[in-house]
């Protein structure tokens, strides 16, 4: 069948408008800028799923540059399909091959394994109690890119290596090839040691053996017993007996901090992180101590960038004196109660508070399904304030009024 000319025209003129108004692909991009949340010290964002379907679930993520491996929750594995296998004490799974950042794809190819905790059916939409995310981004990932955590403007920035111009003072650092930690040149009491940049850590960690020297040496330097604030990490069996002490001045790379509370690593713990971070370490520097700052890592070029943003005295230690445990249910268990000059900062006994006990509310608002960071912002205020805590033990209720007390006083508090 022969066509008329015009027709024939008509027909390649249509097709070829057909092609102009096709939609251009959506351009991948190379760089992105996204809102933080800073939750008990800890950085959290979003982070979409890959799904089997085609289809993408978001979850919140940790953004943990002081730890080389990927752990998922048991949710988030399940709606990745992955075939997780289980001994008494863990489980695991092949890790997915990316996420996605705000439309930035991730990829996740050197990973070989994804832990997922062992958890209850309660706690099975988080990573670990206490934490409200689903999956983290560990050192062996974020050492591809080019990262800029803003802590004064609540941002993170991921860039392909390259593509991010760092502004603030250069540090050059030590970075493990095979795992992305890191370790800063810095000194305590004019002595130099590797410290780690660990940004998932809320609070800053010393070798036990320089801090009962230190101790020793500065008497004068506030210290305690029992870890409360940024210091009650995880709630572990040790926590209420954990040493803490506010150490004068700490130069770290390029920075003079000043007044920074660390926790006393244990040995056992220490040859730990020694041994993954590939250097000799005396302990590391927590995100508590840098809140203040813009932190870029440039892990092409083995440098960390420090600005100060801002020269706020966070109030970290201006709280009721409980060192506590989150549990799988959403609940909170109190391992201990820290002393105020010698004495117990809550009240005992059994009108009182003891080891063992339920937080169940502060000033009347509920604290189980919340986080740590809520649960201890509940618990702050200013020194000398009453919070009325809701105590349970086993099936009674009742009410105790513990005092705000300022934990950890700086030297100039001591001079009052």
């Amino acid at each position: 069948m022969r066509f008329p000319a015009t027709v024939l025209v008509l027909f390649f003129v249509v097709s070829a408008l057909a092609q102009e108004v096709r939609p251009a692909p959506t351009p991948v991009p190379t760089s992105v800028t996204i809102p933080i949340t800073v939750d008990h010290n800890r950085i959290l964002i979003d982070i979409d799923l890959p799904l089997p379907d085609g289809s993408t679930q978001r979850v919140r993520g940790w953004v943990d540059n002081g730890n080389p491996e990927l752990t998922l929750s048991r949710h988030a594995a399940t709606l990745l399909g992955l075939s997780i296998t289980c001994s008494e004490e863990a489980c695991s799974a092949p890790p997915p091959p990316s996420l996605i950042v705000h439309g930035m794809k991730i990829l996740l190819s050197e990973i070989k394994v994804a832990k997922i905790p062992l958890r209850a059916v309660d706690a099975s939409s988080v990573m670990a109690p206490g934490i409200p995310a689903e999956i983290n981004l560990p050192s062996t990932v974020l050492r591809h890119y080019d990262v800029l955590i803003n802590f004064p403007n609540h941002e993170l920035t991921l860039a392909q290596t390259g593509t991010l111009k760092f502004t603030g003072t250069r540090n050059k650092v030590l970075v493990n090839a095979e795992n992305g930690l890191i370790q800063i040149p810095g000194q305590i009491d004019n002595k130099k040691y590797n410290l780690a940049l660990d940004l998932g850590a809320s609070i800053s960690f010393l070798s036990e053996t320089i801090f009962e020297k230190l101790a020793a040496a500065h008497p004068g330097w506030p210290h305690m017993r029992g870890a409360i604030g940024p210091a009650n990490l995880w709630g572990l069996t040790e926590e209420p007996q954990s040493k803490l002490m506010r150490v004068d001045r700490v130069p770290y790379g390029t920075l003079f901090l000043t007044g920074v509370p660390f926790v006393a690593f244990s040995a056992e713990r220490l040859s730990f992180f020694e041994k993954r971070a590939g250097v000799p370490t005396a302990g590391l520097i927590g995100s508590q101590a840098l809140l203040n700052y813009r932190i870029g890592i440039d892990y092409a070029h083995s440098a960390v960038y420090f600005e100060i943003g801002r020269t706020f005295n966070f109030p970290d230690f201006d709280v009721v004196g409980l060192t506590l445990r989150p549990e799988d249910n959403g609940r909170f268990t109190i391992l201990g109660i820290g002393d105020y000059e010698g004495k117990p900062s809550v009240p005992l006994g059994p009108q009182g508070v003891e080891p063992g006990d339920r937080l169940v509310a502060v000033n009347d608002i509920p604290t189980t399904g919340s986080t740590m960071g809520q649960v201890w912002s509940m618990l702050g205020g200013t020194p000398g304030q009453e919070r009325r805590v809701t105590i349970e033990r086993g099936d009674k209720r009742f009410e105790v009024t513990a005092i705000v007390q300022r934990f950890l006083n700086d030297a100039q508090d001591q001079k009052k």
